[in-house]
């Protein structure tokens, strides 16, 4: 049975975490899911706009993910450790090296193929593009909105 591990903060779910998550789901057996905390999106990218815990339940009802956790702060290959994957998904934009990957379990004793997946051509593939449009949307009829006021 090959274990596949898929990681990502799934902020505002999209069309492209849902093909994200099948092509990681397609290199194996089982899908599980590693859901960033808060603290993590903050630090790596922006103040969430859904709890952690929104998040993981979203995700956890995902026909094609297995079983879903959230992730830890300190040690991100603690995560892994538990586990125990066979493969590593990572997404076209996620901002880590296979090889760094790969290599930095090795000193930890484990063997995992990292692998990068596709990126998906949808219009709003990006929680970022999503809350640009909406941004948009909302400046464009802020004064229709008033006046229905």
């Amino acid at each position: 049975m090959t274990r596949v591990m898929a990681t990502g903060v799934f902020d505002i779910l999209h069309p492209g975490h849902l093909r994200y998550l099948q092509e990681a789901r397609d290199l194996g057996d089982e899908l599980v899911v590693v859901v960033a905390t808060d603290s993590t999106v903050r630090r790596r990218k922006h103040e969430p706009i859904t709890p952690e815990k929104m998040r993981l339940e979203l995700v956890s009802a995902l026909k094609m993910v297995d079983r879903a956790y959230l992730g830890n702060d300190g040690d991100m290959f603690g995560v892994v450790e538990s586990i125990r994957p066979d493969i590593i998904a990572l997404g076209y934009d996620q901002d880590f090296l296979e090889k760094d990957i790969e290599n930095a379990l090795a000193k930890r004793g484990m063997k995992v193929k990292v692998v990068r997946l596709s990126k998906h051509g949808e219009d709003l593939n990006g929680t970022r593009k999503i809350i640009s449009k909406i941004i948009d949307w909302y400046s464009k009829n802020n004064s229709t909105i008033k006046e229905e006021r």
